[in-house]
């Protein structure tokens, strides 16, 4: 091999002389490798005036050539593509006279999978320099990444030597080094050091050569190792009979190809291998809700949780895995025992199919800068958001493919995602997720002149699945009192398995989802709403008895609304700078930043099913966070349904979650559980207590209320009369009194009080009563049996305290349902039972009241544990803003009533809760606020 120090090189016309001897001879380079590394490398010494005279790669793959033919191309640099360089251990003389065909005097090799013959590695004039990613002599062979995190090195890097007939043991020319952190993997190292580094180096190498100061530094034998190569099987297998570092060490080494192999001792006897993927060292050192699984020459325990596999160390220390390769197929490795009756064939891939494999990966490569396998991880490699786009744009480009970021971070792995995308191409490019119908476990509703498929089982990571034990639930449909169908009824452990689900998506995929992303998977969703809309409301109808026009109209177009209003917010979420008084000298920046608070509970009621979902849910996912809702247990239908169309709007599996059941095990599971942050309710006031005192036992999570209501409506002798009538009829009939903001109570001055009953009981006489898809009707039935008996014995008390009933206060005669009549109860005086507790249906309160005395009638007003809402009628300003500034009420209505938006905020005083729904505020309900300090 020629001797650089003692030559004369000539780079760009310019004369180099080293230890006295003259040369004209230019530096002429040829590279001889494959990949990007050594794409990037050639496009380096480009830009540094090197001559390249020709490019040396592998022999193209399919109908794809390697990306370093390409860019040779691309400069109009001559390309050489061999498959090999030898022949039976001697070189092909074709090979060796196109590569002197050249001239090159300097071989730069890169990246090179391939044997060199010592003809070429000679033949160059100035030598052959190589790239090697271990700091030699130390780890020695093709798998020197790898055994730098096996055997634990606290610092990496990367060699480029004088290239002999050795095993990586010519002279050094540079070396460099960068530390190794506790949670390393090959592509952390690869992409944080050693490719960009590596990059520069090999340019920085040819520069030396080139000004005649390259060195030949001896390698010593002194820590030199010759380590196994990876790339063979037999070597892949991990000894669990070793402290738990080692074991750790051992499978990050192998993290990104191939692969750990370990073996898993199944029940049967059967011996199954995997590959583990993913680890980390665990702080745990108890196991509760663990099953066992037995590992071939584990010595100690080894257990699956929803958080993954736990190995034991001989040391008792324990090593988590988060996924594992089984067959052909990545799991999370907390799924092992859900899949492990699950038989999953991969697709048998056509012809035209496999090149577009080919071309997949080769995209997938060109992003990543690594080797792709099927268990590759799109955003454990570092990906940030320019790269989704640039993966999908070149996807949707080259294999027009109709895909979205959705699709990615639904199937971050390459093999789900070229699953994905075949799929799509088969079925001629629909989303999979549309026919996710054919999935569940469902019950097609015939009604309303249509057949609609409704999901019945829980909705938990992304699947419907059933209840612990299959355990079930009837629902019932008000109207008919028949049953529609049965639903899951969650066990404690189906709440905890959706927590864990929504908590592996916050830390997970959704945190790599932006704002912007957010608000465009909501207007989605949004979008599918108003397409479904007739469905949901048909749904509500059967369900909750709501009437069709009203549940079309405020059940679902108000939480369509919801969405969209809170889809704006969610890329306008900000903190604030803050002007502190530091000590000077010091420079102090004081910032605040809003961050989503984590898993939230949202448990809602039974008289506005959807839209309750949607005002809670809609801040709640648009701040950030990931969800579990519990919806009432007896009507659940429309948050089944919702799911659905969540999965094809592309929100990721785990970030929505719907567990059904009773409120007493299910709600109350997600009070008491401690992954659970923030729980937001909508419901009673003694269940509101007793779900406080549970969510400050369990971990002081944050919660907001939305309580009963005993709200006081205030009718003026000066109102306009038949407006107030007609709105005060809607403030206690509307939705059937089943209203959380209904009037509670009418205080009706006494100069208007007989005209105002005679007229409210002339239009109830008017109302139709009836089938709620009955486009006329205007008064459907009560929601379920047991709330219809507590508003016949509210009736009941009401007479036996002596207030005059004189209308309704019984069941619809002659109708079949739970239709209970409009009711009216005048002569109500304060201490009275139906004056002081809510109904929370069809039933109107009404009071007399003088004006003389309007602080005896606020305080009459206000003489309630209750301030959700309240109203006034009056054409006198300065009486109605008195009222409005007097009333303890979270909100006023004047001369209006039941006029909600998504922009208002809507909550309650006193024992009617605290936080809010709907509008901005109810954003800092699902956000907490961090302030940051830094002194520069």
């Amino acid at each position: 091999m020629a001797d650089p120090v003692k030559s004369e090189v000539k780079t760009n016309g310019v004369h180099k002389t080293t230890n006295g001897h003259h040369t004209e001879e230019e530096l002429k380079v040829a590279i001889i490798g494959q990949s990007n590394f050594a794409a990037e490398v050639l496009e380096v010494l480009l830009e540094r005036e090197h001559i390249v005279v020709g490019v040396f790669t592998i022999a193209d793959k399919g109908n794809r050539e390697d990306i370093l033919a390409t860019t040779a191309r691309q400069h109009g640099i001559p390309v050489f593509k061999f498959s090999a360089w030898r022949r039976k251990g001697v070189p092909i003389p074709e090979v060796l006279e196109q590569y002197r065909s050249v001239g090159a005097n300097l071989n730069v090799l890169p990246f090179c999978s391939q044997f060199i013959p010592m003809e070429v590695i000679d033949g160059a004039a100035f030598g052959s320099i190589c790239y090697h990613p271990s700091i030699l002599p130390l780890h020695r062979g093709a798998s020197a990444i790898s055994w730098t995190l096996i055997e634990g090195d606290e610092r990496a890097g990367f060699s480029i030597f004088w290239a002999d007939d050795g095993l990586d043991t010519g002279p050094i020319l540079l070396q460099k080094q960068c530390p190794v952190f506790g949670d390393d993997t090959l592509d952390t190292l690869y992409k944080r050091f050693l490719y960009p580094e590596g990059v520069t180096a090999m340019a920085e190498a040819v520069d030396m050569i080139a000004a005649g100061t390259a060195p030949k530094i001896p390698q010593t034998e002194i820590g030199a190792s010759y380590d196994p190569a990876l790339f063979r099987e037999e070597n892949q297998y991990i000894n669990l009979n070793q402290p738990a570092v080692r074991i750790f060490n051992f499978i990050r080494g192998l993290d990104s190809v191939p692969g750990a192999l370990a073996i898993v001792e199944m029940d049967d006897g059967i011996e199954l291998p995997v590959r583990l993927f993913g680890a980390s060292l665990s702080a745990r050192r108890s196991m509760t809700n663990a099953k066992l699984i037995r590992f071939k020459g584990a010595v100690g325990p080894a257990f699956v949780t929803r958080e993954g596999i736990f190995i034991s160390g001989t040391d008792g220390t324990l090593v988590r895995v988060k996924r594992v390769k089984r067959g052909n197929r990545v799991i999370p490795a907390g799924q092992w025992f859900e899949q492990s009756d699950t038989k999953v064939t991969p697709l048998e891939l056509s012809d035209k199919e496999r090149e577009q494999d080919t071309t997949l990966r080769s995209i997938w490569k060109s992003i990543l800068k690594v080797e792709i396998e099927p268990e590759t991880d799109f955003f454990a490699c570092g990906a940030g958001s320019m790269d989704v786009v640039r993966l999908v744009e070149e996807v949707k480009d080259t294999l027009e493919v109709p895909i979205s970021n959705e699709t990615l971070f639904m199937a971050p792995m390459y093999g789900e995602f070229l699953q994905e995308v075949i799929l799509r191409l088969r079925t001629g490019g629909s989303d999979p997720g549309a026919t996710i119908g054919c999935d569940y476990k469902h019950v097609v509703l015939k009604a309303n002149r249509r057949q609609i498929s409704v999901p019945t089982q829980m909705f938990i990571n992304g699947r419907f699945v059933d209840a612990e034990g299959a355990k079930t639930i009837a629902i019932v449909n008000p109207t008919n009192e028949q049953v529609i169908c049965e639903v899951a009824a969650a066990s404690k452990t189906d709440v905890n398995d959706a927590v864990q689900a929504a908590d592996d998506a916050f830390r997970g995929v959704w945190s790599s989802v932006s704002a912007r992303e957010r608000g465009q998977l909501m207007y989605k969703l949004a979008d599918l709403m108003e397409q479904h809309k007739e469905e949901l409301a048909t749904i509500e109808s059967i369900d909750s008895g709501a009437v069709y026009t009203l549940a079309l109209k405020t059940h679902v177009g108000m939480s369509i609304d919801a969405w969209r209003y809170y889809a704006g917010w969610a890329d306008k979420i900000e903190g604030t700078t803050i002007p502190v008084n530091p000590a000077r000298p010091n420079h102090v920046l004081t910032f605040t930043k809003k961050e989503p608070i984590g898993v939230c509970a949202l448990v809602t009621p039974w008289n506005y099913p959807l839209m309750m979902l949607s005002w809670k849910m809609a801040a709640c996912i648009a701040a950030g966070n990931t969800v579990i809702i519990k919806p009432a247990q007896v009507c659940p239908l429309t948050a089944l349904k919702f799911a659905e169309l969540t999965v094809r709007a592309g929100f990721p599996a785990g970030v929505i979650n719907v567990v059904t059941g009773t409120g007493s095990l299910a709600g109350q599971a997600l009070a008491d559980h401690p992954l659970v942050r923030k729980l937001g309710f909508t419901g009673s006031t003694p269940i509101g207590k007793r779900i406080m005192a549970s969510c400050a036992e369990s971990n002081i999570k944050k919660c907001s209320m939305e309580l009963g209501g005993k709200s006081p409506l205030v009718i003026f002798a000066d109102c306009d009369l038949e407006k107030a009538v007609r709105l005060g009829m809607s403030s206690v009939f509307f939705n059937k009194g089943e209203n959380c903001i209904a009037a509670g109570r009418l205080f009706v001055e006494d100069r208007i009080h007989d005209e105002f009953v005679r007229k409210v009981i002339k239009g109830i006489k008017t109302m139709k009563i009836g089938d709620p898809l009955d486009r006329a009707t205007a008064h459907g039935p009560q929601n379920h049996l047991a709330h219809f008996e507590k508003l016949q014995e509210y009736c009941t008390i009401g007479v036996k305290e002596g207030a005059t009933l004189l209308y309704g206060g019984k069941r619809v005669p002659n109708m079949k349902g739970l239709f209970f009549e409009p009711t009216v109860f005048t002569d109500v005086e304060d201490h009275m039972y139906i004056a002081r507790e809510e109904s929370f249906g069809p039933i109107m309160i009404i009071s007399k009241f003088h004006a003389s005395d309007f602080e005896a009638l606020v305080a009459r007003a206000n003489n309630t544990e209750y301030g959700l809402a309240s109203g006034v009628f009056t054409k006198d300003i300065q009486k109605a803003l008195l009222f409005a500034e007097k009333v303890e009420a979270g909100t006023v209505f004047v001369n209006t009533y039941n006029k909600t938006d998504v922009a208002a905020p809507f909550g309650g005083f006193k024992q009617s809760g605290f936080g809010k729904d709907l509008g901005k505020e109810a954003l800092n309900e699902y956000l907490k606020t961090k302030c940051v300090t830094v002194e520069y």
